[in-house]
């Protein structure tokens, strides 16, 4: 009972500190799963695993009762894990160091074979992780492009005239723009995190668990592509107001249970394959109660006791440790930053060697989506040429939530799509300028193509590579102690009759003169 009182102690203990440390994760962890439908799955997860864990107890009490030091090696990455993710603003890395550090409690409390037995809970936590912004955007804008194939390739084959412009499907008196939240990335998250579920629970060869999970993958893109498509029907049926309200979101959840009954039908079919014995039929007698039946009813039969576990020296030390770690996460939330004077962007010179620019605002739910600092937008024109639309956002301090956000994501909106993505060197008119190297992008919308350029201004450095971009972040918030920096992006359409050599120079002229600018209002 002391044993038990102590553990208690020792646990809740654990749960303060750690709550004390990540308590910014977790809320924006909450937000996410509780604020969009791509991670409502989240929020069961814990619960889940937990569940799941419980269920190991009967095998946790036939293990050695073997603590192990090696926890303590395990939390302190995981601590490394959440410096860095503070410093280079990275609320995916924090999530991963919580996780780490439990993964580390666990084998300091139970030993390695015990917290091997209890590995798939733990590792299921992982699947409540929302994924980097950036990785989201890409993969998010990448599956509306494949949801907009497959939803016209659909409504062809039903005898509807449908034709694709980007994430633009063209009905003729009715355009529907497959957003980000029709890509199929909120069945894709979750119908995968229950693919891994069942494979845990599907007692089975590993080959068939492994064909169940990436199944999840196909199933909900094509199912997604179909849904798409049967909206376009109901829209060329009933006009637009059937993509909206009640029949979307009705539409929403009937195609996530049709991909969850196909998953389980899938399951059904696996379950019925062996292998291949002469004499004996390919496919054999399947029961659910065989395949995912209860793994600890022979425990139950043997009536079998709770596991006693006591707190040995390696979990109390784990505890000593996240002490006085607690208190330094203060000092790393609450770090203040010098970054340099500047000139705000209300004074950027609107005429600059023979160009002339106008500004004009951004909208307000881009303002509130960049959280930006201070920025720029306007259309600069040399001579009567077509204009190059210049914009610029400065941050001055990229905390997390608060980075700059690259274009690579947004640029296949309202219609557009990324034809190529490259990188180029801008030609700098001053010796004493850095060298400029910036992501070259032509996007397209049926006849109409356009160039951009973008690259990140951190500090003294041009970078064109996001992830550089995080590690520089990381350095400078820890010798520096600054992560100010700045989004830079050129745009020019390629005109009728012009060659895309033609918007290239004109571009590269612009960035130049524009470079000699940016010192002054993004400081080195």
């Amino acid at each position: 009972m002391a044993r038990n009182r102590s553990l208690i102690f020792t646990s809740i203990l654990v749960v303060a500190l750690l709550g004390y440390m990540y308590a910014e994760s977790l809320a924006y962890l909450f937000s996410r799963w509780l604020g969009t439908e791509d991670y409502s799955h989240g929020i069961f997860v814990p619960f889940i695993s937990g569940y799941l864990a419980w269920q190991c107890r009967h095998r946790l009490s036939q293990v050695s009762k073997e603590k192990s030091w090696w926890g303590l090696g395990v939390i302190a990455v995981g601590l490394i894990l959440y410096a860095v993710g503070e410093l280079s603003t990275l609320f995916v890395m924090l999530h991963v160091s919580l996780w780490v550090v439990l993964v580390g409690l666990a084998i300091a409390l139970l030993g390695v074979r015990g917290a091997r037995t209890i590995a798939f809970p733990l590792g299921y936590l992982l699947t409540a992780v929302p994924l980097p912004m950036f990785l989201y955007a890409n993969l998010s804008s990448q599956l509306q492009l494949w949801s907009s194939s497959l939803g016209v390739g659909c409504l062809q084959l039903v005898g509807v005239m449908a034709f694709r412009e980007g994430n633009v499907i063209d009905l003729g008196p009715v355009q529907l723009q497959v957003v980000e939240a029709c890509s199929g990335i909120r069945y894709l998250l979750p119908l995968t995190s229950l693919a891994l579920l069942c494979a845990y629970l599907f007692k089975d060869k590993m080959w068939k668990r492994v064909v169940l999970v990436l199944s999840s993958i196909p199933i909900s893109i094509l199912i997604n592509g179909f849904r798409i498509g049967m909206i376009g029907v109901l829209v060329e049926l009933y006009g637009k107001g059937a993509a909206e309200g009640f029949y979307h979101l009705f539409e929403g959840w009937v195609i996530f249970m049709v991909s969850l009954a196909l998953l389980i039908l899938e399951m059904g079919l696996l379950g019925k394959i062996r292998a291949s014995i002469p004499g004996k039929p390919f496919f054999e007698r399947f029961t659910w109660r065989d395949r995912a039946g209860d793994s600890g009813r022979e425990d139950r039969l043997k009536m079998a006791h709770g596991i006693m576990v006591s707190p040995g020296p390696a979990y109390l030390c784990s505890v000593v440790l996240l002490a006085p770690c607690s208190l330094f996460s203060t000092a790393i939330v609450n770090r203040g930053e010098t970054p340099p004077p500047r000139t705000a962007f209300v004074d950027f010179p609107m005429q600059i060697d023979s160009w002339q620019g106008a500004t004009f605002a951004l909208e307000q739910q881009y303002i509130d989506a960049l959280r930006f600092d201070d920025y720029v937008l306007a259309d600069y024109r040399f001579d009567k040429e077509q204009p190059v639309n210049f914009y610029a956002a400065y941050y001055r301090s990229q905390r997390k939530g608060q980075s700059a956000h690259s274009p690579q994501s947004c640029l296949p909106g309202g219609g557009w799509e990324i034809a190529s993505l490259t990188q180029t060197e801008v030609t700098v008119s001053e010796p004493a300028m850095q060298p400029l190297r910036a992501n070259r992008a032509v996007i397209q919308k049926g006849d109409q193509k356009q160039i951009v350029l973008y690259w990140f201004k951190q500090r003294e450095r041009n970078l064109t590579n996001e992830y550089l971009v995080k590690l520089y972040l990381l350095w400078d918030a820890f010798s520096r102690q600054r992560t100010d920096g700045a989004l830079v992006r050129l745009a020019a359409l390629v005109g009728p009759g012009e060659s895309e050599a033609a918007v290239d120079r004109r571009l590269q002229q612009f960035a130049a003169a524009v470079g000699r600018e940016l010192s002054r209002f993004v400081p080195d």
